[in-house]
């Protein structure tokens, strides 16, 4: 991954959706020299907006695309997504691992300026940080950040300000339910990562999940783009290395193998106080899960989608 600039990949993206703000429901500010794109907060976004988010998230090392699906009676979109540098884009960028709180500001942070920072345990394990000069990041927040946020994240990135890009979307939004529910390989990575898995033999991803209609608020749209993942989502991993050792772990990484698996997110996490720490961590992994051995061509699959959980959760 050292050859990879992953803040530079994703700061061509968010130049792309900067010059086309007006046309996908995006506007441009500059807060405290930083430039912040509002996605989805204050803008109503839209699914191209998305899509960009998604790719910037992935460090544009993995292609986003929309195609036709269906949860009970709807037409809904599927947000599928695929990539050649499964741990760069998804484990280094896309996963969702700073949590941003300033004040009475919070936002969960992901995309390469994460490399940037560093601080994560994770990046002891996957082997890459950046000095990038600068730096790229996707807020799912239900705000903008003000001047306050980004001179800590200035400070803590070791960036000047102005060489610091923020794009934003409220969960709530159709930007940010896109790119929430394009994390169906990020989210099989982690449970590797989680497992213990030497994420070395994964070599390439595929994964689509459904997209939801957008909630009414940010705290049910957080249910429904993670029950997305959690009962829709299907991932394929290309890994290489023994069957013996992809037959025993394939098992265990479905949601279908935790113990708070079986009712609509929301109905869980308002259960837990909303308290994200008290949730099984093996709980968020996409439902079905399936490892295609390169090497041998065995293929080594688990889980189901959960239709009536997809369709209460969106349509009830």
């Amino acid at each position: 991954m050292a050859e990879l600039n992953l803040n530079a990949r994703a700061m061509k993206v968010a130049v792309e959706l900067e010059r086309r703000a007006e046309e996908v429901g995006a506007a441009v500010h500059r807060v405290g020299g930083a430039t912040v794109i509002d996605a989805g907060v204050d803008q109503p976004g839209s699914l191209a907006a998305g899509v960009l988010l998604a790719r910037a998230c992935l460090a544009d090392l993995g292609d986003v695309t929309l195609v036709p699906g269906q949860v009970g009676s709807a037409p809904l979109p599927t947000v599928v997504v695929h990539t050649a540098n499964p741990v760069a884009a998804c484990m280094a960028s896309q996963y969702a691992g700073w949590r941003i709180s300033v004040g009475d500001y919070f936002a969960m942070g992901s995309g390469p300026m994460r490399a940037a920072r560093g601080t994560e345990p994770l990046f002891d394990d996957i082997g890459h940080r950046e000095s990038p000069g600068l730096a790229v990041g996707v807020l799912e927040a239900g705000k903008l950040p003000g001047e306050a946020v980004v001179a800590e994240m200035a400070q803590k990135l070791k960036i000047p300000a102005d060489r610091i890009t923020l794009l934003v979307a409220r969960t709530a939004s159709l930007a940010g339910g896109t790119q929430v529910v394009a994390r169906s390989v990020e989210t099989a990575l982690h449970k590797l990562h989680e497992l213990k898995f030497d994420l070395k033999r994964v070599v390439g991803g595929f994964g689509s999940a459904p997209l939801p209609p957008v909630a009414k608020h940010d705290m049910a749209a957080i249910g429904r783009t993670n029950d997305a993942v959690l009962y829709g989502g299907q991932v394929t991993l290309f890994v290489t290395g023994d069957d013996e050792s992809l037959a025993k772990i394939v098992a265990a990484m479905p949601s279908s193998a935790s113990r708070d698996y079986g009712q609509p997110f929301y109905v869980t996490f308002k259960r837990y106080g909303f308290d994200f720490y008290k949730l099984d961590p093996l709980l968020f992994s996409p439902a079905v899960v399936s490892l295609q051995n390169i090497g041998t061509g065995k293929v080594h699959t688990a889980g189901q989608v959960n239709h009536e959980v997809l369709a209460l959760s969106f349509l009830g």
